[in-house]
């Protein structure tokens, strides 16, 4: 019946959050207390449950969260995401649109959402392609399915961090797998737009260019190493924790490496660096009404999502699920593949890659011992599984699909066949790469 009970909360979950347009949060909050009830918790377990499943996840990965969107914020107000954009350029030249769009996404959609990346970016590919005459299509698709890539794959990306929270997995071994993993389904993705989607004629002519590029002054751009610090020095710091993580922390350089490579305190770093990117501070940009202020209501709604996903975690967890449901999937001897399916599911059904990360990674959870998932590279791999997942398949319910389509002048037709379909190859490609990399590590 535990079966029954799940399959049923995860078409509710589908149901509600995709045709009654209610919030994930309160969906998942109420699916948890439901399924608990269903399943025959006690109301004093089933309470427990709750309150333990939002305060642990909350205290894991609550502020990395709440870091990560401050720093996507000065990235974008300060110019310092477009100094990015136009470093990368000047080093691929604007003639290979497709793959100067893919990196940019790439990169630039590790710490910025995907939607407010492609909106800082956009104009710069229309640019490109009235200046070269290349169709539109290619470089809007490769720009798309780059902010993808990063964004369900490479921490610090709000998903993969909650997905590591949720598996307990350590973060500094999801980013050393991640990284091979995203760079072989970026690949694929630009191979995707150039060969296929930049056949399809689209004129930027005909589109009217976002102009209003959220920067400080018309023209001001932070320069270029200052402006890549805040992603790189957080994500150099946390690898190194991780490659150090067995040295004695007695000593005073291991101790100084494990602390600052928590991810909190790296996010913090990061973070700091972001004040050297605007030409002058002014309090006004740490104000509940400034910038700070602005992306701490942005992540209001992805850590409420967050912490409700620890919910169902948890009471899926003390219902005793894990066992039953264990036994029966490790017959089928999906190993690794299987974050990939279930994410994948979810995805499809539901639209939102956040939400369908959190959720299958909650679902995965109380699983992970009877499907021998255990180890601390299993644990990761997982996390970069659930990722690729959750990139399959971007379509109408998505709104990142109506981002990509709208911007890029494609009607739903064209946006299925080359949005949907470049989705579809970046999550199988990536859960190709996770595959290999269990073969060798695991």
């Amino acid at each position: 019946m535990e079966l029954i009970y799940l399959l049923v909360a995860v078409l509710l979950i589908i149901w509600m959050t995709t045709r009654l347009k209610v919030h994930p949060f309160l969906v998942l909050l109420l699916v948890s207390m439901g399924y608990g009830g269903f399943a025959g918790m006690t109301l004093e377990a089933l309470v427990n449950a709750v309150n333990e499943g939002f305060g642990r996840t909350m205290g894991k990965i609550g502020l990395i969260i709440v870091l990560g969107v401050m720093i996507g914020a000065f990235l974008e107000h300060t110019g310092g995401a477009r100094a990015i954009a136009d470093k990368v350029l000047s080093w691929i030249g604007s003639k290979r649109i497709p793959l100067a769009m893919g990196l940019l996404g790439y990169i630039v959609s590790i710490p910025v959402f995907a939607d407010s990346g492609f909106m800082l970016l956009d104009p710069l590919g229309k640019s490109m392609s009235r200046k070269t005459g290349v169709s539109l299509a290619g470089g809007a698709i490769a720009l798309g399915l780059g902010l993808m890539v990063s964004h369900t794959l490479v921490p610090p990306t709000p998903g993969p961090i909650a997905a590591a929270g949720i598996l307990e997995a350590d973060l500094g071994l999801v980013i050393l797998f991640a990284l091979p993993v995203s760079l072989l389904a970026l690949a694929v993705s630009v191979w995707f737009a150039s060969r296929v989607a930049s056949k399809t004629e689209i004129q930027p002519d005909a589109i009217v260019e976002n102009s209003t590029t959220p920067t400080i002054d018309t023209g001001y751009r932070p320069p270029f190493v200052l402006s890549v610090l805040p992603i790189v020095v957080p994500i150099l710091l946390i690898v190194l924790k991780s490659a150090f993580g067995a040295g004695d922390t007695s000593q005073m350089g291991y101790a100084w490496i494990a602390f600052l490579g928590e991810p909190v305190i790296a996010l913090m770093i990061g973070l700091l660096l972001c004040l050297l990117l605007p030409p002058k501070l002014n309090t006004h940009m740490l104000a509940s009404d400034g910038w700070v202020g602005q992306a701490i209501r942005d992540a209001a709604s992805i850590l409420l999502i967050t912490g409700a996903g620890g919910i169902f975690g948890t009471v899926l967890q003390e219902s005793g699920i894990a066992e039953t449901l264990g036994n029966r999937l490790v017959s089928y001897n999906l190993g690794i593949f299987l974050p990939f399916v279930l994410a994948a599911v979810l995805k499809t059904a539901q639209g939102s890659s956040t939400v369908a990360l959190i959720t299958a990674a909650s679902i995965l959870f109380p699983m992970m011992p009877a499907l021998g998932l255990e180890s601390e590279t299993h644990k990761a791999l997982a996390v970069v599984a659930l990722g690729a997942g959750s990139s399959v398949i971007s379509h109408a319910n998505d709104s990142f699909f109506w981002v990509v389509t709208q911007m890029s002048g494609m009607d739903v037709r064209t946006g299925y066949k080359l949005f949907g379909g470049g989705t579809f190859l970046l999550g199988t490609s990536a859960a190709i790469g996770v595959f290999i990399l269990s073969l060798l590590f695991a």
